[in-house]
Parts: C-alpha cells; structure tokens; sequence
C-alpha cells in the first residue's frame, strides 16, 4: 500500500489548489478524481464553460447593435457547433494546465472514484492508499426539485444547458440565482424565448434589493421574462418537449407553461455521497454539509474538509482559499480561515453584479448605523463613450467610523471593479482613504471613487 502525507478527494478548485500548496510546502500528496480530466464542476461543466458561451453569445449579442457605432454588418450569422467546440477547447486547455501543475510540484493524480473506507485510508479506483491527513474536496451537485426527473436532453441542469444541440424555442428555468440568469441570457442571446420562474418575489435573494431590482429591469429589456411567486407543482415531458405546472402563491392558482427546454436552476447541494462518512461518523449539520472548525478539521482526527461540502459560500474562490488555509495550518503555517464576508459574488450577465459584504437590507434589519454611497455610470465618462450608462456603484459605510461595510456593482466588468473594495474592505479602509485614491481618467473604477464621496456627502459628478 502507498503511504502519502496528504490525499485530496476532488480535483475542483479547492483541491487541486490545496494539493499544490501542499505540495510546494514539502508534503507528499496525491490527489484522487473521478473525472477524466482535472478541474472539477468549475472548470469542467460550471464556471468556465459558462462563461465561454456567454462571451460567444455576448460577441452575437454586439454585432446586431454596431449602427450606432457607424459599423453595418450584414448578413451575419452564428454557428452554435463553433461556439460549442470553441467552449471545449477552453476548458480542454485549462484542464491539461492543471496536469502540468501537478507535475512541476510532484501531486500524484489517482484516478478513480474517491471514498474512505477507514481513518487514514482511502480507496481511489482500484487502489487503496494509505494518508496520513485526508481533505475531503468534493465539492457539489444541482440541487434537484421533487418528482421532477431529469434527463439532461430537454429537462436538464446547468451541464445539459451548457451542451444543447440547438436552440430552445421556449427555455424555462426554474429558478433566478446565478446559473439560472447567466445560462438563460446565453440562449436568449441567441434566439430562444427565456422565461425565469422564482419562487421568490424577486431575483437573486442574497444581493442588494435596490441592485436586484435594477438588473431585473435591464434583463428584462434583454427578452428575459419573469415570473416570481411561483411554486413549480410538476415538469412533465411531452413528445419532443416538457409541460411545467406552476401555482401562484398569491392566488393558488394553476398555471402552465409549454418548454422546448427546462432548466434546473434552483442552487446546489454539497457532494458527500458514496465517501462514507456516515460508518466514519463524520460529523454534518442539518443541511447536510459537513462540521469543521477554524482549521477545516472534522470531528474525525486525520479527515479535513474545504469548498462546497462546508458551509459557507459556494465559490470557486472561496474554496481555493479554504484549501489554502487547510494545508498551512496542516503544515503548521499561522493561517486564520477566510472571512466570508470578504468573498465577493459575480453573476456574469450583462451586466454583471456583484456583490461584497453587506446589503442595506441587512444593515437595516440589525439597526446598523450606516452611510449609502450611489453613482450612475450615466455621469462617467468612459461609460458614456462605451456606450455602458444603465449601471451603478452602491457603497455602503460605518456611519461613525468610514469603514467600508459593503459593495455593489452593476456593469460591465463589475467584477473586476469590485476587486479595490474587497482590497479596501480586507485592509480596513474607510471610504475617505478609496475616494482620496487616484484613480485614471477616464476610466470606468472613477465610479468607485464618486460613489465613495457620495457616501460622505462631497459627490463630484452626481
């Protein structure tokens, strides 16, 4: 039997990255997937290839509205097959790096399905290996609705949406989180009637309501309709399609909707099945994800846990800064464990949103004494020749002391522009010391200094 330091169940984002880092700080590991290639959920069927269509689909989207930039473009035309193989290109390349990771820093890769049959012992494949600490990293699965099957050819989750052979007439998508608007803006990019039912009053219930709002008013500009308050009864196929029926929970009414395609967007739930936690006695909590303490330690000495199976955000990054962590501490490294409210969101939709710390709703509800900080981008500049006006920057402020308590950014490329706050909130900053930071004309991160001095009641532009 081969004996490492550290085996890693899961190659996703928290694995491979804590199998690296435990690598580079001298431990033997190795690292057991399932999959053919590395990368897990994100790289493989999740983040990245999402994004790659809804770059493809976005690229469609600009070329039907270049006359207003004194561009005509006739005759033009998409090729889903291209798109679709230009998307398995990006992930192929991004997956084989991470086979390149593993061998510059020495992670053995297992191949097979990973379980612990007993403390400090785990079954990869056919092969039993002996470690001395296990991490469990196995991330999550789509979340499912009761008595609705899926088949992942016309009711599918984000993995079948992400590999349709054509487009849907009519695609439902049950539920309005992040995979249900950035993969329902993709097939409406590119013909489709998209219609998003929540069961919810509103989309994206987690981010500020005012940001919400917003953005729902400029999807729906897009062709996306909405339902909300809808409580999905049954999705029942029918010949080449599905029939879904709803009731309204206002009225209790009945409802159908005829699809082409549907969607099973409604969150996901954290992978433990089949690892044998249960005979181990590994401890979960009532939602079913697995109890750890500061240094990701399950009640199980020898078994760690990180990412989706542990509460908290269920990110990319956050589980690669949970792995990170995971290993120093294991090597003995002072690390303290990621501050959540630290990890900002993105939904990449155009526009995109994101989300950092706390809403105004929640400010509100604790009786936070607090500051708003509001800048349209119809007031900046680059915007405006971007032709990119409809969006805003919401900061929101300690009332006595400045610190920065949350951001919000709707716009292009608010991902990117939520990074100097979650800078600024990671080092304590207060609003005065973002707004006295230069920040380069014209460009579109002006809109983070404005609505800073918003906050403090000295707007420049607005």
């Amino acid at each position: 039997m081969r004996d490492f330091d550290l085996v890693v169940i899961g190659a996703g984002p928290g694995g491979y990255v804590a199998a690296i880092r435990a690598a580079q700080l001298g431990l033997k590991v190795a690292c057991v997937e399932e999959r053919a290639t590395l990368g897990g959920t994100c790289l493989n069927i999740g983040c990245i290839p999402s994004k790659a269509l809804l770059c493809s689909s976005e690229h469609w989207t600009e070329l039907k509205h270049l006359g207003a930039h004194g561009i005509s473009a006739s005759e033009i035309a998409f090729d889903l097959s291209a798109m679709m193989a230009r998307k398995e290109k990006v992930v192929g390349d991004l997956t084989k790096g991470i086979a390149h990771l593993f061998k510059k820093n020495g992670v053995e890769w297992l191949a097979g399905r990973g379980s612990i049959p007993a403390p400090g012992q785990v079954q990869a494949g056919d092969e039993l290996v002996a470690a001395r600490t296990i991490l469990i990293a196995t991330g999550s699965d789509s979340a499912g609705l009761p008595g609705v099957t899926v088949d992942e050819e016309v009711v599918v989750t984000s993995t079948g949406a992400l590999s349709l052979p054509q487009v849907p007439g009519h695609l439902v998508v049950i539920g309005a989180g992040v995979i249900g608007l950035e993969l329902g803006q993709v097939w409406a990019r590119l013909g489709a009637k998209v219609t998003v039912v929540e069961y919810l009053d509103r989309l994206l219930p987690g981010a500020d309501a005012e940001i919400a709002r917003t953005a729902q008013r400029l999807l729906q500009r897009q062709g996306l309709a909405f339902q909300f308050g809808r409580k999905v009864e049954a999705v029942t196929r029918k010949g080449a399609g599905a029939v879904v029926t709803l009731e309204r929970r206002d009225t209790g009414a009945a409802e159908t909707l005829q699809a082409d395609a549907v969607l099973i967007a409604i969150g996901r739930r954290p992978r433990t099945a089949g690892l044998g936690l249960e005979a181990l006695g590994v401890a979960l909590d009532a939602r079913g994800f697995i109890a750890v303490d500061g240094q990701f330690r399950t009640n199980v000495p020898g078994i760690l846990a990180i990412g989706d199976v542990v509460p908290g955000p269920m990110l990319a990054h956050r589980a690669e800064e949970d792995g990170i962590a995971a290993v120093e501490a294991l090597a003995g490294q002072a690390h303290a464990r990621p501050d959540y409210d630290l990890v900002p969101g993105v939904v990449y939709t155009a526009p995109e949103i994101a989300s950092l710390g706390a809403t105004e709703e929640a400010l509100k509800k604790a009786g936070r004494d607090h500051v708003v900080g509001r800048f349209q981008f119809i007031a900046n500049g680059r915007a405006r020749a971007m032709g990119a006006t409809d969006w805003l920057v919401k900061v929101l402020g300690c009332a006595q002391t400045g610190r920065i308590l949350g951001a919000h950014v709707l716009g292009r490329n608010a991902g990117e522009l939520v990074q100097e706050l979650a800078l600024a909130m990671s080092a304590g900053a207060t609003l005065a010391q973002v707004a006295a930071a230069s920040h380069a004309h014209p460009g579109m991160a002006e809109a983070v200094k404005e609505a800073c001095l918003a906050a403090l009641g000295k707007p420049l532009h607005a």
